[in-house]
């Protein structure tokens, strides 16, 4: 209830509608539709006049009825799971870029897809690997020798 979030969420949420430039796409369309619906409900509250006018100039009147009465935004939690996480890679404790690895991952390959990695090669001028430190999630650090 916090009104600087409210804004700051409604600026991320309208600057990554604005990204869609195909909206002659079903998909986007469908996407662009549903983000505003969303946009508007969760603006209602702070500013209930202007987005009670924008929900009955748009069609989501006809769809969901009254601004009021609309359902709240439900979460897709399978919408949620990454495929792939990004992780920071250290050289000797020193940021030296990041690497994607599955995450489902075990730290073997996650040892080994920082090893192989393009930087690793670049800032290890050809030295091995003495000791790879794995944080889950976060971090990769690769001392070498």
């Amino acid at each position: 209830m916090q009104y600087n979030t409210v804004v700051s969420g409604a600026m991320k949420m309208l600057n990554a509608l604005e990204d869609f430039k195909d909206v002659a796409d079903a998909g986007a369309s469908a996407a662009l539709h549903e983000g505003f619906g969303i946009l508007l409900r969760v603006l209602y509250p702070v500013t209930p006049h202007i987005t009670q006018a924008l929900w009955r100039e748009l069609p989501y009147e006809a769809n969901l009825g009254d601004l009021l009465d609309a359902p709240w935004p439900g979460i897709d939690e399978a919408a949620l799971v990454q495929d792939e996480v990004e992780l920071v890679l250290q050289i000797n404790g020193k940021h030296r870029g990041s690497i994607l690895v599955p995450a489902t991952a075990g730290k073997e390959e996650i040892e080994r897809i920082a090893v192989e990695s393009e930087a690793f090669r670049k800032h290890a001028g050809g030295a091995a690997a003495r000791k790879v430190i794995v944080v889950p999630g976060r971090l990769v650090n690769v001392v070498v020798a």
